[in-house]
C-alpha cells in the first residue's frame, strides 16, 4: 500500500501561503500528497523546515511503501564507523521526524505505529551510540578480560529504556529515560572499580553524543535520573548494586516505573536476566491495594509541584500532567497492574492500551471503562504530538491563544475550532472524573461519631497493632463509618461488632488490608458477613488475611477444579519458586486461599457439608501430590534418589474415606519398597530404613512446620503398624506380613478406610492388593464384636460427650457409627471406605436390617453436617447457649431444621435411636457367626 492510498485525513493549512509555497516545490507528486504536505507545512514551521532541507529524500520516501521507509534509514546506519555516527544519527533523526510527522498527520499510521517507529529509532540510536564510544575502549583493553569481540554485547553494559521508551510509546518530541547498568559478573572482583569508572565515562560520552546540540541538531534529550538514588550514584551502576537498592529501599513509584522497563541497547540478555531477578520487587505476591494510595499521593505531589490542582481551562493546560491528562490514564493502568500483576503474569504488559485491554479481559476493570480510556488515551496522545510538532518543542501545554488552538485543530484536519475544543474538554473531564473516583473514591456510610460518643469497643481499636501506623489509621478512619453501618445492619449488631473486634485485634498489620477494603466494597460486605456468622472463620482471617486476595482475584466463585486440577496448579506454582523454602511458603499461601474459598462457599450455602468435606479432602490430596515430589527432590540432593521403587503416602481415617472438615488433622502412614537396595546412592548415602525414616520426617516437617506463612496441616501417624512404637516409615513387605499376621482388630478396622494419596502407582496397587487380601481373610466374628465393644467402652470413658451439639463423642455419635460401619465392612469383607457404603454392606450381610442401616446413615449425615458447620463457626465446643444468631441461622439452614432447638431435639432423638441399634448389633454374635460360616 502506498502513502497516497493510505491517507485517512488531511491537515488543513493554518498558514495557507506557507503551505502553498512548499506544495509548489513538490509539483511532481500526486495532488493528495501535495495537500498533505501543504497542510503540514502550513501548520508546523518545524516540518516546513525539514521538507525544504530534505526535499529530494522526501520525494523518494513518499514513493515507497510506508512500512519500508524507516527500516531503510536504519539499515544505512549500521555499518558506520564511530567518527561518522554523530552526524549520521542527527541527519537520520530529522528524516525520521519528518516522515513520522507526515504519516501521523495524514492518518497513514496508527498511534501505535507512530510511537513504535520513534521507539525503534531510539533503540537503534542508543545502541549505536553506546557501542561507538565503547569500541576504542575495548580495543585498548580498558575493560579487563574483554576484547573487541565483546562489542556486540557492549562488554556487559545495557541501557534499560524506561517510561514511554520502555513501553514503545515515545511521543514526537520526547526525552528518553534510560537506566544504564553493567554486568559485574563478567569481571574479576579486583577490577570492579576500574570497570565501573570505564562504564561511567562511556555513559557520559554516550549521553553527550545523543543530546548535544550541533549544527545538525540533536538526536535525543537523554535523562538518566530514574536510576537508584541519582543524587549520589554514578550514571552507570553495577546490576548487583541496583538490585540491592531496590530490594532494601525501593519505593512504589520505582516499582511502577519498572513496569515499562525494557532492555533497549547493549547486552540485552543480561538486561532481561536482571529484570527477571528484579521481578519480586516489581510484582508483589499479594494483591497490593496500598499501591492505590501511593499512586494517589504521587498524583497530588505532581499537581502541587506543578500548580495543576485547578487547571481546568483549556488554555495552557498540561495534557500530560494536568487533571484528566495522559498521566492519569497511565497511573490508573499501572496501579491496577501493580495490584494484581504479582498474581497474574498476563497483566505484566508495558504498553498502556494493551495493559488496559488485558485488565478488562481478566476482570480487573470494566470493559467499557477500558475501551473508553483507550480511546481517550489515543486521542490525547495525538493532540500531544501535534502540540510538539509545531516547533519540535518538548512541551505538553495546550496553546494559550485562540490562534494556537486554530493551528492545532487544523493539524487534526478539523476546520471548526469550537467543536475541537468541546471534544477535547469532554475527554479531559471524563478522564478526570474516572481517575478521581478510582484514586480517591471515599467510603460512603454512616456519619462517623465523635470519639467521645464511640462505644468503648470501638474506641479501643486505635490501640490495636493493625492501627499502629499513621497511614493505617488514616485509611481506617475513612473506612470506619461504612464498616460500622454494615455491622449495625447485621441481624445481631452487638454479636457482629464483638466478632469484628476479635478479627481486628488479631491483625498484625493493617495498611494493605485496609487498602483492599477501601477499594472493594464487596470485601467489606464479606468480612461483616463472616464476623456476624462465623467468629472462627473471622479469627482465621485475622491470622491469614492474605487469603482475601483470592476473593478479589476473579475466579473465587468458579466451578471446583477437582483434585487433579488443583495438584496441577500447585505444581506449576512450586516450579516457579526459587528454592525449597519458597516452595514451602508458596504451598502454604496457595492452600490457605483455597481453604478459605471452601469455607466461604460453605458459609454462604454455595456448597453443603458433604461437598465441602469432599473439597477439603481434594485440597489436602492435591497438596500432598504436588508437595511430596518437591520434598523428595530436596532430600535427594543430600542423600540420593529413593532406593528401589520409592514410597507412597497412605491416607487413613477420614482422609482415606475422602471427607474431612475445615480443621481436620491428616491421618497418614508412609510405605516404601526399596527392593534389593541396601543403601541410597548420593553425596551422603543412608541405609534404606534410615533413608525412608528421615524422608518421612522431612515430609512431616514440610507439612507441619510453621514458616513465615504458617503451617499446612497437623499430621497424625498413630495408625501406622505398631502405632507409636513402630517406625515412621514401613517397608511394603513388613506392611504385608504385619497386616496378615500381627495386626490388631483396631488396625484392621482402620485398614477398611486406607487409601493411597500420593506416590508410585505400582506401590499403590500393591498396597490395595494387600488391603483387599486382609479384608477377605476368614475372621472370628465373635472376637471382632468383642473387640469393638471394648474399644467403644474405652472411647466413652476417655472422651465423654460435651453438650448436645458435640456430635462426635458419646453413644450414637460419629465415632460410634463409624466404628460400627468399619466392623460391618470387616464382617462383610467389603472394600468400601466411606461410612454409608460400609453400613449398606453390613445390611447386605444381614447383620443390620436395611431400616437400621438407613437410620444410622441419616443420623451420621446429620451429625456430620453439624460438625462440619461447627468447625467453621466457632473455635471451641459448639454450645447452643453461646451461639450467635448468625451461626444459629447457618446451622439451621445446613441441617434443614427450623431453629437450633429443633436441631438439638432431632439430634437427641436420632442419637438415642442409633445407640440402641449399635447396642443390639454388637450383641448379635450367634447370627453373625452363622452368617460367616
Amino acid at each position: 500500500m502506498s502513502f497516497a492510498s493510505a491517507i485517512r485525513r488531511t491537515p488543513i493549512p493554518y498558514d495557507s501561503q506557507a503551505g502553498a509555497e512548499v506544495s509548489g516545490s513538490f509539483a511532481a507528486l500526486a495532488p493528495e500528497l501535495r495537500e498533505v504536505l501543504a497542510g503540514a507545512a502550513g501548520c508546523s514551521p518545524y516540518l516546513r523546515g525539514l521538507m525544504t532541507r530534505e526535499a529530494e529524500w522526501l520525494e523518494t520516501a513518499l514513493a515507497q511503501e510506508p512500512s519500508a521507509v524507516l527500516p531503510g534509514l536504519f539499515e544505512a546506519l549500521r555499518p558506520l564507523a564511530p567518527p561518522e555516527v554523530r552526524t549520521a544519527l542527527r541527519r537520520t533523526k530529522g528524516r525520521v521526524a519528518l516522515y513520522v510527522g507526515l504519516v501521523d498527520l495524514a492518518g497513514v499510521w496508527t498511534l501505535e505505529q507512530v510511537t513504535g517507529g520513534l521507539t525503534d529509532f531510539a533503540d537503534l540510536s542508543v545502541d549505536i551510540a553506546m557501542k561507538s564510544v565503547l569500541e576504542s575502549e575495548l580495543r585498548r583493553g580498558r575493560f579487563p578480560g574483554q576484547t573487541e569481540g565483546d562489542l556486540p554485547v557492549a562488554g556487559g553494559m545495557v541501557a534499560l529504556a524506561m517510561g514511554k521508551m520502555g513501553a514503545r510509546e515515545l511521543n514526537y518530541s520526547s526525552d528518553i529515560d534510560l537506566i544504564c547498568l553493567f554486568d559485574e559478573s563478567r569481571y574479576q572482583e579486583d577490577a570492579y572499580h576500574e570497570v565501573r569508572a570505564g562504564f561511567v565515562k562511556a555513559t557520559r560520552r554516550m549521553s553527550a553524543l545523543l543530546s548535544d546540540m550541533t549544527g545538525d541538531g540533536y538526536v535525543w534529550r537523554t535523562d538518566l535520573r530514574l536510576r537508584p538514588d541519582p543524587s549520589v550514584t554514578p550514571v552507570c551502576l553495577s546490576m548487583e548494586a541496583a538490585e540491592r537498592y531496590y530490594e532494601s529501599v525501593g519505593r512504589t513509584w520505582e516499582r511502577a516505573a519498572h513496569i515499562k522497563a525494557r532492555p533497549a541497547a547493549g547486552d540485552l540478555a543480561a538486561g532481561e536476566a536482571y529484570l527477571d531477578r528484579l521481578r519480586p520487587f516489581i510484582w508483589r505476591r499479594h494483591l497490593d491495594f496500598a499501591a492505590i494510595q501511593d499512586a494517589h499521593d504521587m498524583r497530588l505531589k505532581i499537581k502541587e509541584h506543578k500548580g495543576l490542582h485547578n487547571a481546568c481551562e483549556l488554555e495552557g493546560r498540561n495534557l500530560k500532567l494536568g487533571p484528566g491528562g495522559i498521566r492519569e490514564i497511565e497511573f490508573f493502568t499501572q496501579t491496577r497492574q501493580l495490584i494484581a500483576g504479582g498474581r497474574d503474569p498476563s497483566l505484566r504488559l508495558r504498553g498502556t492500551v494493551p495493559a488496559l485491554a488485558q485488565l478488562a479481559a481478566r476482570g480487573w476493570v470494566p470493559q467499557g471503562l477500558a475501551d473508553e480510556f483507550s480511546g481517550h488515551y489515543r486521542f490525547l496522545r495525538e493532540i500531544e504530538h501535534r502540540v510538539q510538532m509545531v516547533e519540535d518543542a518538548r512541551t505538553h501545554l495546550l496553546p494559550t491563544s485562540a490562534e494556537g488552538f486554530d493551528r492545532i485543530a487544523r493539524m487534526c484536519g478539523e476546520g471548526d475550532t469550537g467543536r475541537f475544543r468541546s471534544q477535547l474538554s469532554e475527554r479531559l473531564n471524563a478522564v478526570r472524573r474516572a481517575a478521581d473516583s478510582f484514586f480517591a473514591p471515599g467510603v460512603r456510610g454512616a456519619e462517623q461519631p465523635a470519639p467521645e460518643d464511640e462505644p468503648e469497643i470501638v474506641a479501643r481499636w486505635r490501640h490495636y497493632p493493625a492501627l499502629r501506623s499513621g497511614r493505617a489509621q488514616r485509611i481506617f478512619e475513612r473506612l470506619k463509618p461504612d464498616l460500622l453501618a454494615r455491622l449495625n445492619a447485621a441481624p445481631r449488631p452487638d454479636e457482629a461488632l464483638l466478632a469484628f473486634d476479635g478479627f481486628l485485634a488479631g491483625l498484625p498489620a493493617g495498611v494493605q488490608l485496609f487498602s483492599m477494603f477501601e477499594a472493594n466494597p464487596n470485601l467489606r460486605a464479606l468480612i461483616v458477613d463472616i464476623a456476624s456468622t462465623a467468629p472462627a472463620l473471622a479469627s482465621y482471617l485475622s491470622r491469614n488475611s492474605q487469603v482475601l486476595d483470592a476473593f478479589i482475584g476473579g475466579s473465587f466463585f468458579e466451578a471446583w477444579p477437582g483434585k487433579i486440577g488443583l495438584a496441577t496448579e500447585l505444581g506449576q506454582r512450586l516450579d516457579q519458586a526459587a528454592d525449597f523454602e519458597q516452595r514451602l511458603d508458596t504451598a502454604r499461601r496457595w492452600m490457605k486461599e483455597w481453604h478459605f474459598r471452601i469455607g466461604v462457599h460453605h458459609l454462604r450455602g454455595i456448597v453443603d457439608s458433604a461437598e465441602a468435606g469432599r473439597q477439603y479432602a481434594d485440597l489436602a490430596e492435591a497438596v500432598l501430590a504436588a508437595l511430596l515430589p518437591a520434598v523428595i527432590e530436596n532430600f535427594a540432593g543430600k542423600h540420593g534418589r529413593m532406593p528401589g521403587r520409592g514410597g507412597v503416602t497412605v491416607g487413613m481415617g477420614s482422609l482415606g474415606a475422602g471427607w474431612i472438615n475445615s480443621r481436620s488433622d491428616l491421618d497418614l502412614i508412609m510405605i516404601y519398597d526399596a527392593g534389593d537396595a541396601e543403601v541410597s546412592e548420593g553425596p551422603r548415602p543412608l541405609p534404606v530404613a534410615t533413608y525412608y525414616s528421615r524422608l518421612t520426617k522431612a515430609i512431616l516437617t514440610a507439612l507441619t512446620a510453621p514458616t513465615a506463612e504458617g503451617r499446612l496441616y497437623e499430621v497424625d501417624m498413630r495408625l501406622r503398624p505398631s502405632g507409636r512404637q513402630g517406625p515412621v516409615a514401613t517397608s511394603l513387605s513388613s506392611f504385608d506380613s504385619y497386616q496378615h499376621a500381627e495386626a490388631w482388630t483396631w488396625e484392621h478396622l482402620a485398614l477398611t478406610r486406607a487409601r493411597t494419596i500420593a506416590g508410585n502407582p505400582e506401590i499403590a496397587d500393591a498396597i490395595e492388593t494387600i488391603r483387599l487380601s486382609v479384608l477377605a481373610a476368614p475372621r472370628d466374628a465373635g472376637k471382632i464384636l468383642s473387640d469393638v465393644r471394648d474399644m467403644r467402652e474405652r472411647l466413652a470413658e476417655a472422651k465423654a460427650q460435651r453438650g448436645p451439639l458435640d456430635v462426635k463423642r458419646g453413644p450414637g455419635g460419629l465415632q460410634d457409627i463409624e466404628l460400627l460401619a468399619q466392623a460391618g465392612a470387616l464382617l462383610a469383607r467389603a472394600r468400601a471406605r466411606r461410612t454409608a457404603p460400609q453400613l449398606q454392606a453390613a445390611a447386605r450381610l444381614g447383620w443390620l436390617s436395611r431400616e437400621e442401616a438407613e437410620f444410622l446413615t441419616r443420623t451420621y449425615r446429620l451429625a456430620r453436617s453439624v460438625q462440619s458447620v461447627g468447625r467453621l463457626l466457632v473455635d471451641g465446643p459448639l454450645d447452643p447457649r453461646t451461639l450467635g444468631q448468625g451461626a444459629r441461622e447457618v446451622l439451621a439452614r445446613e441441617t434443614g431444621m427450623e431453629d437450633i432447638d429443633a436441631l438439638v431435639s432431632e439430634l437427641t432423638r436420632r442419637r438415642a435411636g442409633a445407640a440402641r441399634i449399635i447396642d443390639a448389633a454388637l450383641d448379635r454374635r450367634q447370627f453373625v457367626q452363622e452368617g460367616m460360616e
